[in-house]
């Protein structure tokens, strides 16, 4: 697949627009995998549901097992309809959610001496990142740097996002990085 395919993004967010509509019950028309044989090579998609600028819904594939229509249709259906954080995507909804996709590059293991060490290898603004510990697990997109500009707050946040306090460090912790290509719809959905 061509990530820098200029109609690769606008493609992305009609399959979800399309998927979640469809599965409320509306008439969609998803496009074919015939007209796009890339949809069919395997990829790692994030999807996020905004609505009003707040976040309402967002679920996604850290490594890449499906073929990225399947992955993308799969993630827009939980993030609308089955992300527990929130209740699910009503037809009222549907006009004013916007739609961001985040494609995800293979996550790298990150070679640390200690927690200062890790922190001083992430790349703020850029690097994805997945912490692990144990059986516990989190994430946070690059574009979650936004809100937690520092590396040390942001990974503060994905400490307790997998279930750990701020300051919890393990000799068993692993960190990984992936980048996005992310696509997003205009700010004014109709």
């Amino acid at each position: 697949m061509n990530r820098t395919n200029p109609e690769l993004g606008a493609l992305l967010l009609t399959i979800v627009r399309t998927t979640i509509t469809k599965q409320l019950g509306i008439a969609a028309k998803i496009p074919k995998t015939t007209d796009y044989p890339w949809l069919n090579e395997l990829a790692a998609t994030f999807v996020t549901l905004k609505q009003k600028g707040k976040l309402r819904g967002c679920i996604g594939s850290l490594k890449a097992h499906h073929a990225l229509i399947d992955d993308l249709q799969g993630n827009a259906i939980s993030a609308a309809f089955h992300d527990p954080r929130f209740p699910p995507v009503s037809k009222d909804d549907l006009d004013q959610i916007q739609i961001e996709v985040s494609l995800l590059t293979e996550p790298e293991p990150i070679v640390f001496n200690d927690e200062a060490d890790a922190l001083s290898q992430l790349k703020p603004g850029m690097d994805g990142v997945i912490f692990e510990s144990g059986r516990q697990r989190s994430t946070f997109l690059p574009q979650v740097w936004e809100q937690l500009p520092t590396s040390d707050i942001f990974m503060s946040h994905l400490k307790q996002k997998a279930g750990f306090t701020p300051s919890y460090w393990h000799d068993d912790v692993l960190l990984y990085r992936y980048r996005v290509d992310k696509f997003s719809e205009a700010e004014n959905v109709k």
